[in-house]
């Protein structure tokens, strides 16, 4: 069978005050990993590695990558479905617009979708958007599942992990597939298919950019049941590792076939037995690789001592990143976040003491904050200032779909599914919060504002009066284009999207919010 799966274009933030990036879609390319081994003829439109530097305004945000009529004019006339994801529900507004225009140009070729976005709100979708199945879920077994009955003609109503339109057009969702357990049996991602140097020289990607980069999937899930968190809806709280010797087979590879050095790893949850670190740094030096790995999404603290981060440190692992969120234990138990300031402690300055360059990710103006949590967010940030660590990033809090926080605020008459709702993460590290976008009682948006901009002070305060030499740092990096902190990263894509923003066309309108009807309930 034919099929064509389609990375779709972005929103950038022109304002965002960030250095994260998009970068490879790692799940379409295990999705296109599995459907090429089960004999399908695969065809990939990826948005972004086509056009890297194409940025076209929409309202006050920008979309980064190809145009839909551009993507359509990529898919093959002869395809014979059409494979479309969303990670972020943010993207939802592109996302459903190009659905509606393949659809309008492919009007007999079914169109299935899958991602976390459809996993969270998969009435939604289907309400506003012509879509013929839903993949829920870890997708792998899924797909292969689906795509063979829609080939073969054979009866798709009992496949589980799926949504679809039964009689009447009524959402039929069947029960969701177990996890995959046994993760090493999972094929490596397809990277054939994708552009890896546009990607790499246009510095998309996740975490500080240390050269020639591939993202790694080493673990999937996490035991953890944060209430913001979208993973417990999307993977369940099972936590499944592939082993060391796969991962690092993995890596071996793309450093031979695409000259990679270096490898983001996007686990939830990297670092949980300390049995696997162990074994997978022993590894890397065994083998003599010569690679630079980091952890930028965040990692538990618990197993890190000083003899893990020098063992992290001399296996090429540079950045990690914890994620305190807040400073109060009051907000932390809110948040069901296992973790205490005197394990976070530990881990900072074994890791600091090691060389390597750590975060630290606040998440502030959660509904629960009062003053005495915000002040408890200022003075963490300053002792982490002080014990060493290289960059904070403060975020205000914002509910995703489906999750915990979410269906409490629902419940409160504080969220509608509209476009503005999903949208909230771009602009989460805006300059200023507004009114329309927070969800705390305690506080008004400028007062909020200002909680965030004393978090940051308390931290580099301390931070580079202690270490002078970093700014030094910083400023010469930034002129020879060098990345070794996420400052740095920051400032890289600021620049970027400073070029960017001279080329691209004159700003269009912004649709109008909620783009077409929101779903009920």
């Amino acid at each position: 069978m034919k099929i064509t799966l389609v990375h779709p274009p972005v929103y950038i933030n022109k304002h965002g005050l960030t250095a994260l990036r998009p970068s490879l879609p790692l799940g379409l390319a295990y999705v296109a990993a599995v459907l090429r081994d089960d004999g399908h003829g695969i065809a990939v439109v990826d948005a972004l590695g086509a056009a890297p530097e194409q940025m076209v305004p929409d309202g006050d945000i920008w979309r980064l990558g190809l145009t839909p009529e551009e993507i359509i004019a990529r898919i093959p006339a002869d395809t014979q479905a059409i494979g479309i994801t969303s990670m972020w529900s943010y993207s939802w507004p592109i996302v459903r617009e190009l659905i509606h225009k393949v659809r309008a140009a492919f009007p007999a070729v079914p169109i299935v979708c899958g991602g976390e976005h459809f996993t969270a709100v998969p009435e939604l979708s289907m309400e506003q958007a012509p879509i013929d199945y839903l993949v829920l879920g870890e997708g792998e077994e899924t797909a292969v599942a689906l795509f063979r009955a829609i080939e073969g003609g054979f009866d798709h109503t009992v496949i589980p992990g799926i949504a679809f339109r039964a009689a009447a057009g009524v959402l039929q969702k069947n029960p969701r597939r177990d996890r995959i357990k046994n993760v090493d049996e999972i094929p490596w991602p397809a990277w054939e298919y994708f552009d890896i140097e546009a990607y790499s020289s246009n510095r998309l990607v996740s975490g500080i950019y240390y050269g020639k980069t591939v993202p790694i999937l080493a673990t999937r899930g996490c035991p953890y049941q944060c209430t913001y968190c979208s993973s417990p809806n999307m993977w369940t709280t099972r936590w499944y590792a592939r082993s060391p010797k796969d991962v690092l087979d993995e890596i071996e590879s793309y450093a031979k076939r695409h000259g990679a050095t270096n490898f983001p790893f996007q686990d939830l949850t990297a670092i949980l037995k300390r049995d696997w670190v162990v074994e997978f740094c022993k590894e890397v030096e065994q083998r003599g690789l010569r690679i630079t790995w980091q952890l930028p999404a965040g990692t538990r603290s618990e197993i890190i001592d000083e003899e893990v981060a020098r063992l992290l440190v001399r296996s090429g692992c540079r950045s990690l990143n914890f994620a305190p969120e807040s400073g109060s234990e009051r907000t932390r138990k809110h948040m069901k976040k296992m973790l205490t300031d005197e394990k976070l402690f530990r881990a900072v300055r074994a890791s600091v003491k090691a060389g390597l360059n750590v975060g630290a990710f606040f998440v502030l103006a959660y509904p629960t904050d009062e003053v005495e949590d915000m002040q408890a967010s200022v003075r963490l940030a300053a002792k982490l200032g002080r014990a060493g660590v290289d960059d904070v990033s403060a975020g205000f809090f914002f509910p995703l779909p489906s999750t915990e926080i979410t269906r409490q605020l629902e419940q409160e008459g504080k969220v509608r599914y509209d476009d503005a709702f999903l949208k909230l993460p771009i602009y989460v590290h805006n300059t200023f919060l507004s009114e329309d976008r927070k969800f705390n009682d305690h506080f008004t948006a400028r007062e909020l504002t200002r909680w965030k901009y004393r978090v940051v002070r308390a931290f580099y305060v301390r931070s580079l009066l202690l270490r002078p030499w970093r700014i030094g740092r910083i400023l010469w990096n930034a002129l020879r284009g060098k990345e070794t902190s996420k400052m740095e990263s920051f400032m890289q894509e600021t620049l970027r999207k400073l070029r960017l923003r001279k080329r691209a066309p004159a700003a269009r309108p912004a649709p109008a919010p909620g783009g077409l009807p929101a779903a009920r309930g």
